[in-house]
């Protein structure tokens, strides 16, 4: 042993959360019994998105991806016995953020806790929604009103609460370059620091006070050099922002504070063991550099592309984090990067190329501006097409997926439905009978007045904090608090980016996309039809539409005409687009696990319509026994994670069409 003093080491935390209230309670506490230092709590889609359990978009969601919080009896359950004023709570929550630091304030209130004690994170960051992940609700006008209302209560009230994680971790998972996640990231900072400064509720002399309490969230790819690189010029583009921008003078106050999620997206549903030698070398960007360490680190477990991790899985990442901080000696020594000139050149390029992103930005009016005119989204689409061409061209290798291959039967998935944690699907209706028993038992005339109180300052020009939290005091619901403001504020459907995304892959007489487009003209004259046409849709909350996205640019690459509408809709909507455009084939992304509810119901509804001649495909995250249920339903085709090349599954989509119209197979390899 070394006489060395050792750092603190950073807060380990496991994003986690299912079922119900008291299902998640028992899980964080038995995740804080085996070392974990931090909570992340991981929210339901309908809570995520503003819709109570019993709405007709909720079906199928509640539960699924994280816990379902309806009101202020579920956020007591969710903590029953885990004092709030020792904890440090992360809340992956964006568009309903204020509703659950309302929340959170309230438990912690009826614990006894001082709020001023009160540590931890809510992501509140809309910008990311609108480019990648989809649970925002209101125009960008409204949502920036409430972060920065939430900001300014924060810094007055919870002075140790982060009150935004400015999240470039799902720009990414979207397709981002790491120039683009900073530039992204920074701008959105930009863009709400502003809005601070300008509402007039902070004074000049606190405005360090508020840079101090921004954070960021950040993304940890397997390219471990230009990663690390990344969070160092992160950190290097904060100092000059906050201090050329905004005048903050005080180093502690500019310092660029980030967690990190090391990346889902690199993880493979093929040869899934793999994963856990990317995520500890992605967990290495964000740790060996001590200038530029995470405070904050969370892992994904091997499993993730499989479907929901359970309980030991997630301890085996947690065990990872612990064995080096604790085994290791990392924490020991200073810097280990400092003085490097590879380093150095790497990182300066990426500050260079940023700052040269981030004035592109401004000079479009902001990052709320670019957001907008689609411009961030179609930059974000088109940087996944080009990353996703790489992979199926062979020029980008996943070791397992297009390169070694070949593999030994795998112990850990031999049993595959039993590899992942399933929800209940029983579990939805209990959660609903609760809801309404708690409607019944609240004081309706105080839900009532609260709301309408809401509703009166959502239109007026004050913080909406105070509002809010009577709101949760009195008993109001989820949706009840965001039907409240969408009566006011409205909602907003992003850009998809689709249309104007260039085209990524080449079509050259002989490649795979030339043989498919041959497939795809031929089939559309055999069928009399000038062309093809193919609805994509998004079905029921889940706003992952990465995926989605790049079988529309594709699709629309080899002749179809593509009908894609963006996310959140009824299946009732997507089989009445489907009629209305008279499509040839229906294809349904989920991979919130909703699957089993949803796809049958565009089946039942397009059998109903007279239209059970056209093919459904789906694609997602689905167990196989999911996959042959939905065969058996009547499903085309599913397609999985493991099913990387694109341009081949545009072809099956053809098969498809071609046996449902009972057309000869085409002998055009694809």
């Amino acid at each position: 042993m070394s006489g060395r003093q050792k750092d603190r080491p950073w807060l380990m935390r496991t994003y986690a959360g299912h079922s119900t209230a008291e299902a998640s309670n028992e899980l964080y506490r038995r995740n804080l019994a085996k070392g974990q230092t931090g909570l992340s709590v991981a929210f339901d889609l309908p809570t995520q998105t503003g819709y109570d359990p019993d709405h007709i978009l909720a079906r199928g969601e509640v539960g699924r991806v994280g816990v379902p919080v309806s009101h202020l009896g579920d956020m007591r359950r969710l903590f029953q016995d885990i004092p709030l004023e020792q904890m440090n709570t992360s809340m992956t929550i964006n568009a309903t953020a204020m509703w659950l630091l309302a929340l959170y304030q309230v438990v912690a209130e009826e614990q006894g806790a001082d709020i001023t004690r009160l540590q931890g994170t809510t992501q509140n960051d809309i910008v990311k929604e609108y480019l990648s992940r989809g649970t925002h609700v209101f125009p960008p006008g409204p949502s920036l009103r409430l972060t920065t209302d939430m900001i300014t209560y924060t810094v007055r009230r919870i002075p140790k609460w982060n009150p935004i994680n400015i999240c470039s971790y799902h720009l990414q998972e979207a397709g981002a370059t790491p120039v683009q996640e900073i530039a992204y990231a920074m701008s959105t900072a930009i863009a709400v620091l502003d809005a601070v400064r300008d509402s007039g509720q902070v004074p000049e002399e606190k405005f360090g006070d508020v840079v101090a309490r921004i954070s960021f969230f950040v993304n940890a790819g397997v390219r471990f050099i230009e990663e690390m690189c990344k969070m160092r010029a992160f950190g290097r583009i904060w100092d000059r922002i906050t201090g050329d921008r905004y005048g903050i003078t005080d180093p502690k106050q500019r310092r660029f504070r980030y967690g990190v999620q090391v990346n889902s997206l690199g993880l493979t549903e093929a040869q899934p063991e793999n994963n856990v030698q990317r995520i500890v070398l992605e967990m290495l960007a964000v740790t060996l550099s001590k200038d530029a360490r995470a405070r904050a680190v969370q892992l994904p477990a091997w499993n993730e592309a499989l479907g929901l991790p359970r309980p030991w899985d997630q301890q085996w990442s947690l065990r990872i984090q612990q064995v080096l901080a604790h085994e290791s000696d990392l924490l020991e020594y200073e810097d280990i990067f400092a003085g490097s000139h590879v380093i150095e050149a790497k990182v300066d390029e990426l500050v260079a190329d940023s700052l040269a992103e981030i004035d592109r930005i401004q000079e479009m009016g902001g990052a709320m501006a670019a957001v907008e005119s689609g411009y961030l989204k179609s930059e974000l689409v088109s940087s996944h097409a080009a990353r996703r061409a790489r992979i199926e061209g062979g020029e980008e290798k996943i070791v397992g997926v297009n390169i070694h291959d070949t593999t030994e039967p795998n112990p850990l998935t031999a049993d595959l439905d039993g590899a992942i944690m399933t929800v209940d699907p029983a579990n939805e209706a209990g959660v609903v009978a609760a809801l309404h028993r708690w409607r019944d038992d609240r004081d309706e005339a105080r839900a009532g007045d609260a709301l309408a109180t809401l509703k009166k300052a959502a239109a007026g020009t004050g913080n909406l904090m105070e509002a809010t939290l009577e709101c949760a005091r009195a008993g109001v619901t989820t949706g009840e608090w965001s039907w409240a403001l969408r009566d006011v504020f409205g909602e907003f459907r992003a850009p998809t980016g689709v249309s104007s995304a260039p085209v990524a892959v080449t079509a050259e007489a002989g490649t795979p996309l030339a043989l498919v487009r041959e497939k795809v003209a031929r089939t559309a004259a055999d069928l009399g039809a000038g062309r093809l046409r193919l609805l994509v849709g998004k079905p029921g909350l889940d706003g992952h539409s990465n995926g989605a996205e790049q079988i529309a640019v594709r699709a629309r690459d080899a002749g179809f005409e593509v009908v894609y509408q963006g996310i959140r809709l009824t299946p009732e909507q997507i089989v009445s687009a489907a009629l209305a455009e008279d499509v040839h084939c229906v294809g349904l992304s989920i991979l919130s696990g909703s699957h089993a509810e949803l796809v049958p119901d565009v089946l039942t509804r397009l059998r109903e319509a007279g239209a059970a001649d056209i093919p459904v495909i789906a694609g997602g995250i689905i167990p196989p026994a999911d996959a042959a249920a939905l065969v058996g339903a009547g499903v085309a085709a599913v397609f999985t994670p493991k099913d990387f090349g694109i341009t081949e599954i545009i072809g099956r989509i053809v098969d498809e069409i071609r046996k449902a119209n009972k057309l000869d197979p085409l002998e055009v390899p694809a």
